[in-house]
Parts: C-alpha cells; structure tokens; sequence
C-alpha cells in the first residue's frame, strides 16, 4: 500500500498592519476684527434757508468772526470766520488774504446758495448760535414733527372720549381748578376734549398720572368741609374737629403731598374714612 504523503501545513506569513496616523489639525489662522470708523455724514450740496428764531427784524447781522467751534478730534476750540475768498470757515486753514463778509438775515431769513458751500457749512454745522438765534429750515423734520403732533392730538381725543367723569374731572381741575364742580356731564366732556387737542401732551401725562386722582380727592374732601387746609398751607386737618393729619414737606404743593400721603397706612384709613363719608 503507498503511504499516505504527509500534509504539509504552511503557514502564511503574517503581515504587519500600520495604521497612518492623521496629520494633525493645522490652527486656524486668527481672525483680526478691523474697527470701522463711522463714516461721516455725506454734506448734500443744495440752496439752504435759515430762520431766526422768535423775531422777523427787517434786518438782523449775526456775528461772522471772533466765534469758536470745539473740536472733538483736535481737543480745542478752533476760531471761525466767514470770509467769501477762502474755502474753509476754520482760521487755522485759512491762506493769503482774509476778506471778512458779513452774514445778514432779512426779514428773519437768510437764503444761502448751494455755491455758497463754506458759509453753509458754518451755519448748519459749527456757528455757536444754531439752534439758539437761529435754525436751518428742514421740511423733512417740519413734516416729521408736525405728522408726531397729529398723532398725539388723536391719541389725546381717544383717551379723552373714553375716560370716565371722575376721571376727566381729576384732570380738568388740574386746568381750571375748583370751577370744574359746577360744571355738568356735557361741560365737562366739551372742556376735556378741547384740553385733549389743545394741550395734548400734559393731558397724555395727566391721564396717566396716579396721583391725579388722589389730589382730585384731596381737594373735593375740602371742598365739601370734609378736611381743613391750614392758613399758612402747612397741614391737613380733619375740619369737624381741626385735629392735624399730616404736615406738608417744605417747598411742595399741598394736594400733591396729600396725594402722596394717602398711599401711606395711616393715609388709607382716612382715605377709606372720607370715601364713606362722600358715598
């Protein structure tokens, strides 16, 4: 019989296994965050008026040197002078010749031409007296103003309309004092309406005021005899009986102080005492 050859085992070489590392994360470069300058505003060359404010002279000069801007970036004030043969309003830019013009408002008004740029820009941007003596015609601002004003006459309507009689008596004593008691219903609504439109903004902080109705309390509580304000105006008392309530601080209105003192614990009870007494 053959022998059975003997089975060879053979082993496979074993192969090493490299794992490659990642090359490491390069750093991100910094970002450097550049400061922007505000950019001044672009100066709009077009004719220009100015009004003097509050008076309409037949003529009127205002001072044209020997006037000083303050200068931010340089730190000092700088000398102006409006002279027609330069083309800066600042002294210390000025070459050759100053010729001195003058600047005269006619009838309350000065026309400047927007060929006239320097003595624009002294007058809209640097002459001390803007704003104060005189002021340049904006009639974006002029309409923006007026269109807030008409906003706050409606708003001032609607709040009026709807408040109630104690209400808009609280706050039409503040206008007309003690003679809002004899007024009626339909007086009172026709007064509170035309305070609304007249004078829109303190009825606005009227209607929104906490202590208009306490003083509006304050000073029917007297009327009626209720309370006694004292002869110098220095303190509450009950009038039945003249016993002090409170003394009013130094240099401030009696109802407001009462108003004040009402929120106060032993203000409550007299408040709750002569609200009684009024029911």
């Amino acid at each position: 019989m053959a022998k059975k050859k003997k089975e060879e085992v053979v082993e496979e070489p074993q192969v090493e296994t490299v794992v490659a590392e990642a090359p490491a994360p390069k750093p991100e470069p910094k970002k450097v965050t550049v400061k922007q300058e505000p950019k001044k505003p672009k100066w709009e060359i077009k004719d220009r008026i100015y009004w003097l404010n509050g008076m309409r002279p037949l003529s009127y000069t205002l001072k044209s040197s020997g006037v000083y801007w303050f200068d931010e970036e340089k730190g000092f004030e700088r000398e102006l002078k409006y002279c027609e043969n330069q083309r800066t309003p600042f002294v210390d830019e000025m070459q050759g010749d100053q010729r001195l013009a003058h600047i005269i408002f006619r009838n309350g008004y000065l026309h400047v031409p927007k060929e006239k740029t320097v003595l624009q820009k002294m007058l809209s941007l640097y002459h001390p007296h803007r704003s104060t003596v005189y002021r340049e015609y904006k009639p974006e601002v002029l309409a923006s103003n007026e269109v807030e004003i008409i906003e706050m006459e409606i708003e001032a309507l609607n709040a009026a309309q709807s408040l109630d009689i104690d209400m808009a008596e609280a706050v039409l004593r503040v206008e007309i004092g003690s003679r809002v008691s004899e007024m009626s219903s339909k007086e009172l609504k026709r007064d509170l309406l035309v305070y609304a439109k007249k004078n829109p903004r303190l009825f606005l902080e009227l209607v929104t005021d906490e202590n208009v109705m306490l003083r509006n309390f304050g000073i029917k509580a007297t009327e009626l005899g209720i309370l006694k304000l004292s002869n110098d105006q220095r303190h509450f008392m009950w009038a039945s009986n003249d016993r002090k309530l409170m003394t009013i601080p130094f240099d401030e209105h009696p109802y407001s102080a009462l108003a004040a003192w009402f929120k106060t614990d032993e203000g409550m009870d007299v408040y709750s005492n002569i609200e009684k007494r009024l029911n």
